[in-house]
């Protein structure tokens, strides 16, 4: 159910948070592609390696999206939402301290994951938050057009942290804002409200 009394500033922090975790998780997408030299040179991968290094994120991703919907369903958008951001903190971290291609690669499958839980619990916030109508689809405009933005920017990062620090920080990175977002996340967006029980109808007379 919708909260139509709730503050047009708390909505705004919500609609800030949700729009965050769907930038982070797109911007990974495309966040490796310019580091790709740097991490075969530092790690000694073969060519056929790096291909992996980049589609595992998007498999795992795309082919848990369902999942992650029905988890939301399930277990509670913000539960799911903080699990995803959690989980996919966590997997950066080690991509991040990754001194295998193995790591690596496992790493980015746990990003996949924590994605796929955060990414579909994110745009059902938005949905729950906002009433029907141009309220709405004003927010899930700007939810759209905040990922549609993320994949340009994960380019220009890329060069420039695999310029400057190192290719790991590329995963660093998100790991302070993805401890943030879970901090802001428990603060800022309510629990889900506990199922209706369901209530049994006894058969007509006869």
């Amino acid at each position: 159910m919708v909260n139509h009394a709730r503050p047009p500033l708390r909505t705004g922090i919500i609609l800030a948070l949700v729009c965050s975790a769907q930038f982070m998780i797109t911007l990974d997408i495309a966040i490796v592609n310019v580091a790709l030299p740097s991490v075969q040179a530092d790690l000694g991968l073969a060519q056929d390696d790096l291909q992996w290094v980049v589609i595992t994120y998007g498999l795992v991703l795309g082919g848990l999206l369902l999942l992650g919907g029905r988890a939301g369903d399930l277990l509670g958008r913000r539960r799911v939402l903080l699990a995803g951001l959690g989980i996919f903190t966590l997997a950066s971290l080690s991509a991040g301290l990754s001194g295998s291609f193995w790591q690596l690669v496992a790493s980015r499958a746990g990003q996949g994951l924590g994605a796929a839980l955060a990414a579909p619990a994110a745009l059902a916030i938005v949905a729950a938050t906002f009433a029907e109508g141009p309220a709405r689809n004003r927010a899930l405009g700007i939810f759209g057009a905040v990922g549609g933005s993320a994949a340009s920017a994960g380019v220009v990062l890329s060069g420039l942290l695999t310029a400057g620090p190192g290719w790991e920080w590329i995963f660093y990175l998100n790991v302070p804002v993805g401890a943030a977002m879970v901090a802001l996340t428990v603060r800022y967006i309510p629990a889900d409200p506990p199922p209706s029980p369901l209530v049994s109808t006894p058969p007509p007379a006869v």
